[in-house]
């Protein structure tokens, strides 16, 4: 007996239209995550500027970022806390990447920033500077509770991850606006766009939050003056930073992550660079809050003992060799 549409109350009818139209909605989608991953070309960077300034480029992503953007045929200012370092990044940008200008600007985000602005200011006058990537962050040595952060952490976490990076970007904002194009990258955090609550680094995932507000923000106001403003949200990364050193398909080495990541630059406002963090993000969203809630926290409170442990051994250590040195006198 054939199935006639015509032929079915209005109540039958309903539910299958709409079923139909879930089923349509969610195969676009498929595609276009297949398309936006596996397809869709990058950007001519350099119709930006022919400058990019990263901070914090000496490891990790703003590393990785640093050398992506030569590879894209961008001159670069570097500014990171530590000339060694950054002379070392700069060199080898250079001998892989021979015609690539850099300027390294030697700032401690952390310390005084109204000087070290200044450097900034300085550095990039006259530079046609399209490109913005704020990578540098700090971060807890490892999970506590709120009450547990001392003053100087919190302080430090802050002013690099709030203060610095919004000073970074009003001085290099007004030639963007003059020029009337540029592209600002945020380095955001799938702490705080993948998973409910962040708990035992709350300060840090706070932070993110701010970034990740602000960069949407900018993107409405900026656009209009042809400037992009983007929040790029990874999630784990085998970095110094989040202290993970073996790379797996979730964990990405940072040359990995940001081959991914250059590819993004212009585009959306918000995004996960790298499809298996997309993957990740989605199944995570999934599942009941509370459930997330409570296995981060059970992960995060594993990190914590870990963490007294590792400080309990080095301060041991340090009065054990201090009590040895005291005998050979």
């Amino acid at each position: 007996m054939e199935f006639c549409i015509k032929a079915q109350p209005f109540w039958v009818l309903v539910p299958l239209v709409l079923g139909f139209l879930l089923v349509l909605k969610s195969a676009l989608a498929s595609l276009r995550w297949v398309y936006i991953y596996f397809f869709r070309p990058a950007k001519d960077l350099k119709k930006y500027g022919s400058w990019a300034l990263v901070t914090g480029p000496t490891d990790g992503i703003g590393k990785g970022l640093a050398f992506e953007l030569a590879r894209k045929h961008l001159n670069l200012v570097l500014v990171g806390r530590n000339p060694e370092k950054l002379k070392g990044v700069s060199d080898a940008i250079k001998s892989r990447y021979g015609r690539t200008q850099i300027r390294n600007v030697v700032v401690d985000l952390a310390g005084d920033l109204s000087e070290g602005i200044e450097r900034i200011r300085e550095a990039i006058e006259g530079l046609d500077v399209g490109i913005l990537v704020n990578c540098a962050g700090t971060a807890y040595p490892y999970a506590k509770f709120f009450h547990e952060v001392d003053e100087e952490l919190l302080k430090d976490v802050i002013q690099v991850n709030v203060e610095a990076n919004y000073k970074v970007t009003k001085a290099v904002l007004p030639g963007m606006l003059q020029r009337k194009r540029g592209a600002i990258v945020n380095i955001g955090s799938g702490s705080v766009t993948a998973t409910p609550s962040y708990p035992l680094v709350s300060v840090y995932n706070a932070t993110k939050a701010y970034l990740h507000q602000l960069s949407r923000n900018l993107h409405v106001e900026c656009k209009l003056n042809g400037i992009d403003v983007q929040c790029q949200v990874p999630l784990l990364v085998a970095t110094k930073m989040s202290r993970l050193k073996k790379t797996n398909l979730f964990t990405p080495a940072p040359e990995k992550y940001c081959k991914a990541s250059i590819r993004w630059i212009g585009y959306e406002h918000t995004c996960v660079p790298y499809w298996p963090h997309s993957i990740q993000t989605t199944l995570i969203r999934a599942l009941p809050e509370s459930l997330v809630d409570w296995l981060w926290f059970q992960y995060l409170l594993a990190m914590r003992r870990q963490g007294q442990i590792q400080v309990s051994k080095k301060n041991n250590k340090a009065i054990g060799g201090q009590g040895d040195f005291s005998k050979g006198r």
